[in-house]
């Protein structure tokens, strides 16, 4: 009798395993598979999903390009000018930061020097610190363009994953659905479901993670050039202030 109940339970439990694998072979797990088998709104916020990752590998792109070329023309530029200012050539600085369009130290000198340049050889207190000033508004200008695109990278970074958590969601109330509608609770009745949401909580992580870490970086180097700015304004205002005292 108890030999009979065993065999009667591995034939119920071979003819489940049976069962379950040929309904998993209806699933295809391949890409197109998993697109074809996935709801419309699972499928809006996969084309949400891409769109934001091509939009944050582009402004990663372009902030990478920004920054090397004002870092390359920054190095060039600074012994330069400083050699420039050295031998109180104030037309030739002018000239060398005009040269160093990307540069983001040459944009603020620039205009430092043509402030100071209006005292016509005899500066006073009050060009000094109209100078000053420009340098100051000159640093808020690049510094909103070594800004530009980083919100992008934050806002995804921060709404990529909820994104793909509202396609899970989603995947698993298309699972509940089919499981509803077929009566029946096997694994292949869920199995395109639990994969749609598993593929687009994925897909999520796969752009969020990177935007953060990027923006990250970026910061960095915004942090980086300001430090530079900042130094080169201040010796730039020293260098004003001991031409004051030369006259």
């Amino acid at each position: 009798m108890i030999l009979a109940q065993f065999a009667h339970l591995a034939s119920h439990t071979v003819n489940s395993l049976a069962l379950l694998f040929q309904e998993d072979q209806t699933v295809s797990f391949s890409p197109m598979g998993l697109w074809n088998h996935m709801g419309w709104l699972a499928r809006a916020v996969a084309i949400v999903l891409f769109i934001e990752s091509i939009w944050s590998l582009a402004v990663m792109i372009d902030r990478y390009l920004y920054f090397s070329a004002a870092r390359k023309q920054s190095r060039e530029f600074a012994p330069k000018v400083a050699g420039a200012l050295k031998d109180s050539k104030l037309e030739e600085a002018i000239k060398i930061a005009d040269r160093s369009k990307k540069s983001h130290l040459a944009e603020v000198v620039t205009s430092g020097l043509q402030e100071f340049r209006i005292s016509a050889g005899a500066p006073t207190a009050e060009t000094i610190e109209s100078s000053g000033r420009a340098l100051e508004r000159a640093e808020a200008i690049v510094h909103a363009k070594l800004k530009r695109g980083l919100a992008v990278l934050a806002t995804i970074g921060a709404t990529a994953p909820f994104v793909g958590l509202f396609g899970t969601v989603v995947g698993i109330l298309h699972a509940f659905q089919q499981i509803a509608t077929q009566k029946t609770s096997g694994i292949g009745a869920v199995a395109g479901g639990i994969a749609e949401a598993l593929v687009t909580t994925a897909f999520g992580l796969l752009v969020a993670i990177p935007a953060v870490m990027a923006f990250n970086y970026f910061t960095g180097r915004v942090e980086a050039f300001d430090v530079e700015m900042d130094n080169s304004s201040s010796e730039l205002i020293d260098y004003f202030i001991k031409q004051s005292h030369k006259r």
